[in-house]
């Protein structure tokens, strides 16, 4: 009978331990997906970076990117990434800066965007990037003596003291090529764009989406409400500073590389735009667009960062990769309403035709 009764005891246990394990498996896997998973820390418990002390941004490529590889179309696809990756300088750093500068002088309202609800989180910010994550990361590029922060690779000088926020964001803008949406939660705790430097919009006017929510943003995109809108909210909701997790989107833009866009990669047909304007394609113009996507948390502000890095590549360049097939099957199979919104009818047949030639 005691026996019996051990038997009976010892295989509850094994029960027991073996819902532990799986649950604690699928927690894991749950956590890891909305960017729950713990970075590398330091004693504060803030993310740590690590330096690259010999850095060379002139002989370093640019990251291939190629997120169309595993064709999932409308899906938030988050994961994990370390503090350390948060800004990447590759050897188009001073051509895309000379961009950048241009973009600020010519379109600087459209660029550049601050107010009372977002100053204190541009401070937060421009103090995390300019004067704790350059110099550190970068110390080949970057030196910080006293309050000057000198970028190396440009030559210029810059005041980390300074106390005006438009100048804190074209700082910013003149020394990365990342651009950053600054995201203020609001009375109801409901976060939303409130500042911005935004040097290259993926087809959009950053002015036009402040006040709005992550949710309002992307309503135009096919499949986001129904697909990625809660799990969005709720990776936002979970979202810690010593978090930092990253996605990607992906397009095509047929009329050349400039990455200042505040319209024409996307369809709006509810702003009367018409399928049936096609356009003559020309194949060396078609560009696919890759942006590396990244949020974090502010610790003292509380503000979310949304971080875009684009990435420029021709045709030619993932056709002579081998990738051609299967960009275009990519986009081939993109659900209907999402091809129409990534424009696909527009240049669909010439681009899948040179794709798979």
């Amino acid at each position: 009978m005691l026996t019996l009764t051990l038997i009976i005891l010892l295989s509850i246990a094994v029960v027991v331990y073996r819902f532990i394990v799986i649950n604690s498996s699928l927690q894991n896997h749950h956590d890891h997906a909305f960017g729950d998973a713990k970075a590398p820390t330091n004693t504060t418990g803030q993310p740590t970076i690590e330096p690259l002390p010999n850095f060379n941004f002139a002989e370093t490529a640019p990251l291939p990117y190629r997120p169309f590889q595993n064709k999932r179309h409308v899906a938030i696809g988050i994961t994990k990434m370390p503090k350390s990756e948060w800004i990447r300088m590759d050897k188009g750093y001073l051509a895309r800066i000379e961009q950048r500068k241009q973009v600020m002088r010519e379109h600087g309202n459209e660029a550049v965007g601050c107010g009372p609800l977002v100053d204190p989180a541009i401070e937060e910010l421009f103090q995390e990037i300019m004067v704790d994550y350059l110099p550190k990361r970068y110390p080949t590029m970057f030196s910080l003596r006293g309050t000057t922060l000198h970028n190396k690779a440009t030559g210029g000088h810059y005041q980390v003291d300074i106390k005006d926020h438009a100048t804190m964001l074209r700082y910013l803008g003149e020394n990365v090529e990342e651009d950053f949406y600054i995201m203020c939660p609001d009375e109801e705790d409901e976060i939303r764009l409130q500042g911005y430097i935004g040097c290259f919009p993926g087809g959009f006017l950053p002015s036009s989406r402040i006040g709005q929510s992550m949710r309002e943003i992307h309503a135009p995109v096919p499949g986001f409400e129904e697909r990625i809108g809660k799990g969005a909210d709720r990776a936002l909701k979970r979202l810690e500073p010593e978090n930092f997790i990253e996605r990607f989107n992906w397009s095509l833009q047929t009329d050349g590389p400039d990455l200042f866009r505040v319209d024409g990669n996307n369809f709006y047909p509810e702003q009367g735009q018409s399928a049936l304007l096609l356009q003559q394609i020309i194949i060396d113009n078609c560009w696919l667009r890759v942006e590396h996507q990244t949020l974090c948390r502010l610790p003292k502000t509380r503000a979310v960062i949304f971080c875009v890095r684009s990435y420029m590549t021709t045709l030619h360049d993932i056709k002579a990769e081998g990738n051609g097939p299967l960009l275009a099957d990519a986009f081939e199979s993109m659900p209907h309403k999402l091809g129409d919104y990534k424009k696909t009818p527009f240049w669909g047949e010439t681009v899948y035709r040179f794709l798979r030639s």
